[in-house]
């Protein structure tokens, strides 16, 4: 069974900087697509980044690009979320997810993914 579980800071003030970890169990992390989305209160879950199964990224172009990185450790088969010089409007629930089908050019759709952490609350208080 294909587990994810996100975990991080909770409560960040604005201009901080902070690191999301994905953590997966039962599957290789590097045999999976694996992305980030974001949930803000009222919105739909938008996309933020991926990972290959090779390492290469891709970050939303509209989800200011210079401010998310996307790494993966494979000896801790975890996938990690740098939030760079955080707002209020980064307030939001943020989510992993993977699939296997997805591990060569992951999608930025989130019914492509069937497997998904439960989702860690980040607020960001100014």
């Amino acid at each position: 069974q294909v587990q994810l579980t996100e975990s991080g800071v909770g409560l960040v003030q604005a201009g901080d900087s902070l690191r999301l970890s994905c953590a997966v169990s039962g599957r290789t992390v590097s045999d999976l697509g694996m992305v980030w989305f974001r949930q803000a209160p009222g919105n739909e879950r938008e996309f933020i980044a991926a990972i290959s199964w090779s390492g290469v990224t891709a970050v939303d172009a509209d989800s200011d690009k210079g401010r998310f990185t996307l790494s993966r450790d494979n000896a801790k088969n975890t996938v990690y979320l740098q939030i760079d010089d955080l707002k209020p409007v980064h307030t939001a629930i943020y989510y992993c997810a993977g699939d296997v089908d997805q591990k060569v050019e992951p999608s930025y759709l989130t019914e492509n993914y069937e497997y998904w952490g439960p989702g860690t609350q980040v607020t960001v208080s100014s």
